[in-house]
């Protein structure tokens, strides 16, 4: 079995830093990087890449929302599908041309935040995403909520998938993460997250907040850098994982 280990990634701005970077660049396989909207600037977002090839970790465009005040983790209400596509297809150049300058190759896209909340549940949404990805480029690969409207939309595209599980989120009983609005939304006990990534893999299954068992493919697991405490639970998600004989390695086409 092989597990990639996906982390997002460049989400600090100017000199104001999100997150131990360099540290979790040692224990993911595969990177997401902020693009400009709702964090990272062209400094940070080259820093990151060269970062990532110095590690030999894929990296991947995190677009979301333009919203660096809220992080974008703000929905935006009355937005077309036209504008969708045009701020997917405008981060994912800007990350490709930044590699491209640093000498590495963008494999993938995972949307960030409320842009990909609103899509796992919105078909319009998830559409859009999944048509500026292929307009840009059909041969990445998209990083998926398993089980979401964006997975149906990305399959629908033709596009190369990528299931995600979370190894810090709680999830509904509909397979969706719980609104960071909620108590217990964020998981932080670094020991019960191996854990529970483990079962995960082993099962290929998550477990609702009511228990429910939510059966779910498991390509790769997100560990998000900002989290306090993200690199003890990475480091320990990644050792428990090798433990049991499960390969933390980069998904296919990364």
């Amino acid at each position: 079995m092989k597990i990639d280990l996906n982390c997002d990634l460049g989400e600090g701005f100017g000199v104001w830093q999100m997150g131990d970077d360099a540290a979790m660049m040692q224990i993911a396989t595969s990177v997401n990087i902020a693009c400009g909207f709702h964090a990272g600037d062209p400094d940070i977002m080259h820093a990151t890449v060269k970062l990532a090839k110095q590690n030999g970790v894929a990296i991947g465009a995190h677009p979301g929302f333009r919203d660096l005040h809220g992080f974008g983790r703000r929905p935006v209400p009355g937005i077309t599908a036209a504008e969708i596509e045009n701020l997917v297809a405008y981060q994912i150049g800007a990350l490709q041309a930044v590699a491209a300058l640093a000498g590495h190759k963008v494999t993938h896209v995972k949307a960030h935040g409320a842009l990909s909340n609103v899509a796992c549940e919105d078909d319009m949404t998830a559409r859009a995403i999944a048509s500026a990805i292929k307009a840009v480029d059909p041969s990445l690969v998209f990083v998926v909520l398993a089980n979401s409207k964006l997975m149906v939309a990305g399959e629908a595209a033709g596009l190369p998938l990528a299931h995600e599980v979370f190894a810090d989120r709680a999830y509904e009983d509909d397979g969706n993460l719980v609104s960071r609005k909620k108590p217990g939304a964020v998981l932080h006990d670094p020991d019960e997250i191996a854990e529970r990534v483990l079962r995960m893999a082993q099962d290929g299954a998550v477990v609702s907040v009511t228990g429910k068992v939510i059966k779910m493919r498991t390509d790769t697991v997100c560990i998000h850098g900002d989290t306090k405490g993200a690199v003890e639970i990475a480091r320990g998600v990644r050792r428990k994982l090798e433990a049991s004989g499960i390969t933390v390695a980069p998904f296919a086409g990364a």
